[in-house]
């Protein structure tokens, strides 16, 4: 049996990840895609601009032709640099694995993710492309766990 972190250990040795700042530099590329692995709610509350969501959920289907989640620009990218965001570089790992597999020759990982890009001082929007105030996204990226969802000591 694998622990979660075993997993992303294991993905990531298969990755390659791009620090914030070396992911904000190249946001003027027209080539380049962005995808969100979050679940909605999560990207409507803050996003890295101009990214699309993907929810890790559908993602191997938003990667294909023919099904509802389709979505062709990313169907189309195979060939491009396509960064995969998530909330802490993790679900991230996992989803540009995936896409590697499936023939994506430059799909790398946001290190640390929104977390970390937000730590960086780099900006995010909300769904409306309302700019987010730092310390809004700092509280909202504090882990929020129950005591039930601590280990047991």
């Amino acid at each position: 049996m694998k622990t979660f972190n075993q997993l992303v250990e294991a993905a990531r040795s298969h990755v390659k990840e791009l620090f914030p700042w070396d992911a904000e530099e190249r946001l003027n590329d027209e080539s380049l895609l962005i995808i969100d692995v979050r679940e909605p709610y999560e990207f409507d509350a803050m996003c890295i601009k101009g990214s699309i969501n993907v929810p890790r959920g559908v993602l191997e289907t938003a990667c294909e032709y023919d099904f509802e989640e389709t979505i062709p620009e990313l169907v189309e990218a195979r060939n491009k640099t396509v960064i995969v965001v998530c909330r802490s570089g993790n679900r991230s790992i996992f989803a540009a694995e995936v896409m590697r597999q499936m023939g994506y020759k430059d799909a790398v990982s946001l290190k640390t993710g929104l977390r970390g890009w937000n730590e960086a001082e780099l900006p995010l929007v909300t769904k409306d492309n309302s700019i987010v105030d730092i310390d809004d996204a700092d509280e909202y990226f504090l882990p929020k766990l129950k005591p039930e969802q601590l280990s047991p000591k």
